[in-house]
């Protein structure tokens, strides 16, 4: 099998590499033509979608996955041309081409899609209600997904983090070997999810004998504040001798931290869909954090 893998240098982009190779060729491909070690790969412009369709005829790979996005949540708010380009005129052009040639398509997108007004982990046929730029790109992307017509697999995510790119894990790691306390918002729940478990889930869900199309939330089970996950990282990583002392992490509201785009307050995801589709429950984000931490 060959896959054409966008956004490879991204943090989940990374994990497919490794994930992927097992299964058959990787083709990756950056908007710079250039991986993170430095290697040279294929080129995919987000910026001129255009140009994608040519790319898949070139390559003419077995599957396509795009971990490409436009991931500024902030930013959009004030760039809306360039993060609908990327998340939603991108993904659509490119599952259009897949549609055309019978390739299969794998997206990615988010819990951004939802208002966070929930009082139950949001189901996949639930209702979406964007509050800002960023996830009404992502939406719009899974809707031009879906209008191409061919077979395509959404996997909407939250609280991504993990070894590689800009996270969480790696902020407060970062920050917390100087400080000896911080600020974290504890109003806000959801569930951190690793871009190693989303990358494995991608390549479990490839393998299987009937062909799997649609969408389904994918995170661990489980649900934390961002204020618990920072306070679950330190008590990890100290254990592990990554931290010698953990700062004290001090509970704050949303109100306390202003951002320029507004964030969804409840961010769980159901998953029994995809559980169910896979044949087993997935971990509890807890263990995932372990896992990370201990790789």
């Amino acid at each position: 099998m060959t896959f054409l893998l966008l956004g490879a240098n991204g943090q989940v982009g990374n994990e497919l590499r490794r994930s992927l190779a097992a299964m058959g060729e990787v083709v990756p491909t950056t908007r710079s033509g250039q991986l993170p070690d430095g290697g040279r790969c294929e080129i995919a412009d987000f910026d001129r979608p255009d140009t994608l369709v040519e790319l898949v005829e070139r390559i003419q790979p077995t599957v396509v996955i795009n971990a490409a996005a436009y991931t500024a949540v902030d930013k959009a708010e004030d760039d809306i041309e360039a993060a609908f380009r990327a998340n939603a005129e991108a993904p659509g052009v490119l599952a259009r081409a897949c549609a055309d040639r019978g390739i299969p398509f794998v997206h990615y997108s988010t819990d951004y899609v939802f208002d966070g007004q929930g009082t139950r982990p949001y189901r996949e046929d639930d209702a979406t209600s964007p509050l800002g730029v960023y996830g009404a790109s992502k939406l719009a992307g899974e809707e031009a997904v879906r209008e191409a017509g061919g077979r395509h697999v959404i996997l909407r995510t939250a609280w991504v983090y993990g070894q590689y790119g800009h996270n969480f894990l790696r902020t407060m790691l970062r920050v917390g070997t100087d400080r000896d306390e911080l600020r974290v918002v504890a109003d806000q729940s959801g569930t951190p999810t690793p871009a190693s478990l989303i990358a494995d889930v991608t390549v479990e869900l490839l393998r299987q004998q009937t062909e799997v199309s649609g969408t389904f939330h994918l995170t661990p089970r489980g649900e934390t504040s961002w204020h618990g996950f920072a306070e679950a990282i330190f008590d990890e990583a100290v254990a592990r001798g990554l931290l010698t002392r953990a700062p004290r992490v001090l509970a704050i509201t949303t109100a306390d931290y202003p951002t320029r785009a507004k964030r969804p307050s409840y961010s769980r995801l159901d998953v029994g869909k995809l559980e169910q589709q896979l044949g087993r429950p997935l971990p509890d984000w807890r263990t995932g954090l372990q896992q990370v931490l201990g790789g």
